[in-house]
């Protein structure tokens, strides 16, 4: 006797209740899965060496919010990931950044490096002045007190733009 519970389509993800139960995940359940894990994938890992992991974290932490967040990637000395921390939210357009509070929690969490990181909901990855701008101010903040900035990315949708790779470091 042949039983068919289940007829899903193989692209369904599916998620277990707490009765047990399997049910189709939703897409918000599917995308914080996917941030447990490329977060997972970073944690720990020198960043530099895994550029795409980097890149795929921020798409989907960022790549689809319809407001700005500035984040950054927290490393040790040997550019290890110790944690990724949204410092600022803001508006669909803009978000107010403070030196003094990114200085502050760098050295809270003994960070020897930093990847600056803001979203761009309008999905342009092209640097603003005021972006260039901050980038320049965050970094002469921190080498006062001995934390590098190694890049600055931009997420805009699907796309990342990076600052060291422009040359705008």
């Amino acid at each position: 006797m042949a039983h068919d519970f289940f007829s899903f389509d193989s692209s369904v993800l599916l998620v277990r209740d707490v009765a047990g139960d399997y049910r189709p995940a939703e897409a918000g359940e599917v995308l914080q899965a996917a941030q447990r894990l490329l977060g997972q994938q970073l944690q720990g890992r020198e960043v530099l060496s895994s550029p795409q992991v980097v890149r795929d974290f921020l798409r989907v932490k960022l790549g689809a919010l319809e407001h700005e967040v500035f984040a950054v990637l927290m490393l040790d000395a040997q550019n290890r990931l110790i944690e990724y921390v949204e410092l600022f939210r803001g508006t669909v357009s803009q978000a107010s950044v403070y030196p003094r509070e990114v200085v502050k929690e760098s050295l809270a969490r003994n960070a020897a490096a930093l990847v600056l990181v803001h979203n761009h909901p309008s999905g342009v990855t092209e640097p603003s002045r005021a972006d260039e701008h901050l980038t320049q101010m965050l970094k002469a903040a921190l080498a006062l007190v001995d934390v590098r900035v190694l890049d600055h990315l931009i997420v805009a949708g699907s796309d990342v733009l990076s600052f060291a790779e422009r040359g705008l470091l």
